[in-house]
């Protein structure tokens, strides 16, 4: 038996001032929109209203609509931009009296920035004009659009005309239409923030790309705010979880209202953090029968105002190749933004002139994290494996769980394309890092060339101090640099402790130092028990070779700074130590130097060292066994 099951959609209107769009919305809701004493004063919306649409769908399905009715007049087009982030469904309002005009042409092209895919043209007002005229008005406008086959609704909210074939034609688009995914990655762009007496601070927004959940620790971008959150609402209702595609009113009351504003973006933490800089690729379509300001190029430096999810930054824009953007034109571009924003790969934003009066061109993110470097490898990239490739190209490496954590893919998603592009070989995975081919070989032959080095400057040396080699190369992450390491180990090194080195080397003196070598271990030989201090026999730089190097290698055993012995000497020490122990009980240092014929400088140290490797214990001013 079939499951009926509840998607959830948000609608946004668009079109002319005037043209009907927030009667349409409560003709179909029965929910005013215009909720400002202004809006009514003047009959003109002048800020975002909300509404909701429950409809069910052609097969049964229950269809849960949020629609944000946007404003049409010119000088409110940025509260406009703040309303159709994120949307699934357009409907456009175009009036029957009046036909195409600026802000229709101005709200289409948004649209198409913002990469809508879906709209339904209600014609309204059509008591007043001609139908016919207007529908042929609207095909020729929409055509070389995504919305060149859209349905045209002819509607008049005065007569009631249309209404209820609207709403039939919204149902069976949005049943066609795939609801928004659920990446683990949730965005709610904040686009009203309030209080309630009794419940504190309230946002509300559109929520992406997850899911909230009441109780739940969040982060508020750019502002760094960590709240919880105490309840959640969609028109209304209180839920538990808010799920993607849901208009969400979610209750901060640790926060104060003149802490947050629209424009900021509720997640949650780990998902990366805001950033002032993107690479981006801009686009400039062709529009022959817009006004001249708008056709004319996009000047590289120019300052601008960006528009992303429900924020509005003031940018300056860099374009990688000199030159301004024509239109009909795409160029990869570098946004420097006057604050930071919490952009993901692949979002899409749209770019007004500095005036603030036309809006000029659009774009996608490529790189939130952007930077000049980034820049000059830019590539057009249409999906996971290209960004996922592009990013750690750029980057040389990256955490797994770091690669593309700012984008609109699943990890599922990217996790796939990594283990694709590695056995492509495009990729190397070694742990839980992934890199460039060809920066991980470059990085290894200079680690290789490193350990070399070190071998032939000083083959004395058991290898190379692996401090010094992160050093040399210049390795921040120790994540990266574990990873290098164990990946040499798997191409003939070996890790000794805190160096590492050729599975082939065997340390070795020079020559020239041989001689001081055998009369060292002369030296300690003479007196095992009770050797010269180290002092005493490092009388120059090459003697100190001399005894680190025996030191290294396990023939002299360093009880204290100034006290070594051969560590055959060691051994009869501790044999004897333990020997005499066993047979007359616990023992003094005194008693036990004069056993061995020791001086308390020896002794002291050395029993010490028993007590450190288990062989004895301390009990008050004597030594016994460890049991």
């Amino acid at each position: 038996m079939y499951e009926v099951t509840t998607r959830h959609f948000i609608i946004a209107t668009a079109g002319h001032v005037d043209h009907g769009k927030s009667a349409l919305v409560k003709a179909l809701t029965g929910t005013d929109p215009d909720r400002l004493p202004e809006e009514k004063k003047r009959r003109i919306t002048i800020d975002l209203g909300f509404a909701a649409l429950n409809v069910t769908a052609p097969n049964g399905d229950k269809i849960q609509a949020g629609i944000v009715d946007v404003p049409g007049h010119e000088d409110f087009v940025r509260n406009m931009i703040a309303g159709v982030g994120s949307i699934d469904l357009a409907l456009f309002v175009v009036a029957a009296d009046d036909g195409w005009m600026p802000q229709s042409e101005e709200h289409l092209q948004i649209l198409n920035y913002l990469g809508v895919q879906r709209a339904v043209i209600a014609l309204t007002k059509t008591d007043l004009g001609a139908i016919d005229v207007a529908t042929n008005q609207i095909r020729e406008r929409l055509s070389d659009t995504p919305f060149a086959d859209s349905p045209i609704v002819p509607t008049s909210v005065r007569t009631g005309a249309g209404i209820e074939n609207l709403v039939n034609t919204l149902a069976s688009q949005l049943a066609r239409t795939e609801p928004q995914r659920d990446i683990r990655k949730p965005r709610l762009f904040i686009d009203r923030v309030f209080t309630l007496g009794g419940i504190g601070t309230v946002v509300t927004g559109t929520l992406t790309g997850g899911s909230l959940r009441r109780s739940e620790k969040i982060v508020v971008y750019p502002t760094n705010f960590e709240p919880r959150i105490r309840s959640i609402q969609s028109h209304g209702q209180e839920l538990e979880v808010a799920h993607p595609g849901m208009r969400t009113a979610i209750n901060l009351p640790d926060l104060q209202v003149e802490q947050i504003k629209r424009g900021d973006v509720v997640t949650l933490p780990d998902h990366g953090a805001p950033s002032s800089t993107l690479i981006v690729l801009v686009e400039k379509p062709s529009r022959p029968k817009a006004e001249k300001t708008v056709t004319q190029p996009l000047k590289n430096g120019s300052s601008i105002y960006v528009h992303h999810g429900a924020s509005r930054v003031a940018a300056r824009i860099r374009f990688r190749e000199n030159g301004s953007l024509e239109a009909g034109k795409q160029k990869f571009a570098q946004l420097t933004l006057g604050s930071p924003i919490f952009a993901f790969i692949g979002d899409r934003f749209v770019v007004r002139d500095s005036s603030e009066r036309h809006t000029i061109a659009g774009g996608i993110v490529l790189d939130p994290d952007g930077n000049k470097e980034s820049l000059a490898s830019s590539v057009a990239l249409d999906n996971v494996d290209a960004f996922v490739r592009a990013t750690v190209a750029r980057q040389g490496f990256a955490r797994r769980e770091s690669v593309l954590s700012k984008s609109r893919f699943s990890a599922d998603e990217i996790s796939a394309a990594l283990i694709n592009l590695e056995q492509n070989n495009e990729i190397i995975l070694f742990q839980d890092i992934t890199a460039d081919c060809e920066f991980w070989r470059k990085l290894l032959a200079q680690a290789i060339g490193l350990i070399d080095g070190a071998h032939k400057a000083t083959p004395e040396r058991a290898g190379i101090d692996l401090g010094e080699l992160r050093s040399a190369l210049r390795i921040q992450d120790p994540e990266v640099f574990e990873s290098l390491v164990a990946d040499l180990c798997q191409r003939n090194f070996v890790r000794k402790g805190s160096v590492i080195a050729r599975t082939s080397h065997r340390p070795t003196l020079p020559v020239h130092v041989q001689l001081i070598e055998k009369r060292i271990r002369e030296a300690l030989a003479r007196q095992p028990f009770d050797p010269p201090s180290r002092k005493a026999i490092e009388s120059d730089p090459q003697a100190r070779q001399v005894v680190r190097f025996l030191i290294e290698n396990g023939d002299v055993t360093e009880l204290a700074l100034d006290v070594v012995l051969l560590r055959e000497s060691f051994e009869r020490m501790k044999s004897q130590v333990i020997e005499f122990i066993s047979k007359n009980g616990p023992a003094t240092v005194s008693q036990l130097r004069q056993a061995l014929g020791s001086s308390r400088r020896i002794m002291v140290p050395l029993l010490e060292r028993l007590d450190c490797d288990g062989a004895t214990t301390r009990a008050g001013d004597r030594r016994r066994l460890r049991i």
